[in-house]
């Protein structure tokens, strides 16, 4: 029987429903907290990142080709959208979200999914470093009662008087709200160390919310709540005359091919940490670019925020046990449930405390192992990848900082530009696959090769020949890693042949 049909994707979306149904209520509990604050970090109002979570639940958990990740509004866009709200106004970001759910959908169907599991990995963790480095700083300023500034350096200037101004001896506004962040992150922190085993599925940021909420509603005090519509219905804004008129701005069109360019890597990466979480139906690449792509043409349509595929939300429900597409659907279902029937306690929610959810997503992001394990692993090129890139997602733009990683990973090119071709050859009997590789394995062939590699059937032994293999770069050295730990975990023995640096950088993963 198949992987598919035993999780019952095959007998119906409803094979499983006890558990998907219990796995949509803890995502949905991980998820509402996060909508929110991912828009305020955007610097549009909550409710446009309750709508995303809404289509990413309902209709793209519908369509998705990874049936367990979840999709909605993502902290790895955040900064992106802000800074392009700031600029050109709230009203632009639809237009700009339809053409990028366009590209996204149109890459799917030219089946180019498969490319953006090319990027190099320095640059991913970079980019998503500095995203968390400019999340906390913005947040930083959302715990002080005030308003992020439209740029990483300054708000990172502005962070010393928001301290000096500080009276402990006053309790204002500032003082309160500072009082009720710290509290949020501090409940989130401490429930990750004394959260009993019973419990592991109920999520810090929630906790965190309702604790500074309760204490801000019991002793009325006076600071910024979040503000929400007494109905879903009136934050969705459709298309009027003139809405594509933005597009015929260059500086749009090129915000629009970022967006589409990250959401999809962001999505895709997501996707393949989530396959190696279960079991499960394994992800169609091109079958999840095309859901994220109709997506954000919807979320555009509706005036809402970007969404990508996240691994918070997706692991949960992993975690929480959800089988089938199921527990995606219906926590967009819960989500939308939740701000029809009771969006008046949603204005309860004090804006300090989300600013603390965000600054503790934020700072998860900003990864230090990563450089680290770049470093030890593939020597000073790749971690310097990962600083270039971290560095001007900080203090320039996000869009720089990518263009410059993935034009400085060209560089692991140089030694081998006169042979990048890589041959794959392949023997199969009903006991063993014997793979050989022979060339230069480098993130031009990646693509094609791990396509060769996954459609070997589990079960089966496989040997790995790399005795003539020139070189292997550390996108493809990580992307191999990965799948060799994965057929391992499920109980299939690889052997890996070939010259002693490659089997030591292999099997320091396995």
């Amino acid at each position: 029987m198949s992987a598919a049909a035993s999780t019952g994707e095959k007998t119906g979306i409803f094979a499983h429903f006890s558990r998907d149904f219990t796995a949509s209520i803890v995502v949905f509990l991980v998820a509402m907290p996060l909508c929110m604050g991912i828009a305020i970090a955007s610097g549009v109002p909550p409710e446009k990142g309750l709508i995303t979570g809404i289509i990413g639940g309902i209709v793209v958990g519908l369509f998705a080709g990874s049936p367990l990740q979840v999709s909605g509004p993502a902290a790895g866009l955040a900064v992106l959208v802000f800074e392009f709200v700031t600029e050109y106004g709230l009203s632009a970001l639809g237009p700009v979200l339809v053409l990028a759910g366009v590209i996204q959908f149109a890459a799917g169907a030219m089946k180019l999914g498969g490319l953006f599991r090319s990027i190099s990995p320095a640059v991913v963790h970079g980019m998503l470093a500095g995203i968390g480095a400019l999340i906390v700083i913005g947040q930083f300023h959302v715990l002080f009662d005030a308003q992020p500034l439209s740029g990483g350096l300054a708000n990172i200037a502005a962070m010393p008087a928001r301290v000096l101004g500080l009276e402990p001896t006053n309790l204002a506004a500032t003082e309160m709200a500072l009082a009720v962040g710290l509290l949020t992150i501090g409940i989130m922190l401490g429930w990750e160390k004394i959260r009993p085993a019973g419990m592991g599925l109920v999520p810090g940021a929630l906790l965190g919310v309702v604790a500074a909420t309760l204490v801000t509603w019991g002793f009325d005090l006076n600071i910024t709540r979040i503000d929400v519509p007494e109905s879903i219905t009136g934050a969705i804004v459709l298309p009027g005359d003139g809405f594509l008129a933005p597009l015929m701005q260059p500086a749009v069109l090129v915000a629009a091919i970022a967006i589409a360019f990250i959401a999809s890597a962001e999505t895709l990466l997501s996707a393949a940490a989530v396959d190696r979480m279960h079991d499960g139906p394994r992800t169609d690449y091109d079958k999840e670019l095309r859901a994220q792509g109709v997506g954000n043409l919807l979320c555009g349509a509706a005036g809402a925020l970007p969404m990508t595929g996240v691994i918070v939300r997706s692991s949960a429900n992993v975690q929480a046990g959800g089988k089938t597409r199921l527990s995606t659907i219906l926590h967009g279902v819960w989500i939308l449930g939740f701000v029809s029937l009771l969006p008046w306690l949603l204005r309860e929610i004090p804006m300090a405390a989300l600013g603390g959810v965000l600054v503790v997503t934020g700072w998860r992001l900003v990864s230090l192992k990563h450089v680290r394990h770049l470093y030890t692993s593939y020597g000073a090129l790749p971690a310097a990848i990962w600083a270039a890139t971290f560095v001007l997602v900080v203090t320039v733009d996000l869009l720089t900082g990518v263009l410059t990683g993935l034009a400085l990973t060209a560089l692991e090119l140089i030694p081998h530009w006169r042979g990048l071709k890589l041959k794959v050859d392949e023997a199969h009997d009903d006991e063993e696959s014997h793979v050989a590789l022979a060339g230069s394995a480098t993130f031009v062939s990646l693509t094609r090769l791990i396509k060769r590699l996954e459609l070997i059937p589990f079960g089966k032994q496989v040997k790995l020949d790399l005795h003539q293999t020139r070189s292997m770069d550390h996108t493809t050295m990580e992307m191999m890693r990965e799948w060799l730990a994965r057929r391992r975990d499920k109980g299939t023995a690889v052997e890996v042949v070939g010259p002693p640096h490659l089997l030591d950088r292999l099997g320091h993963a396995a």
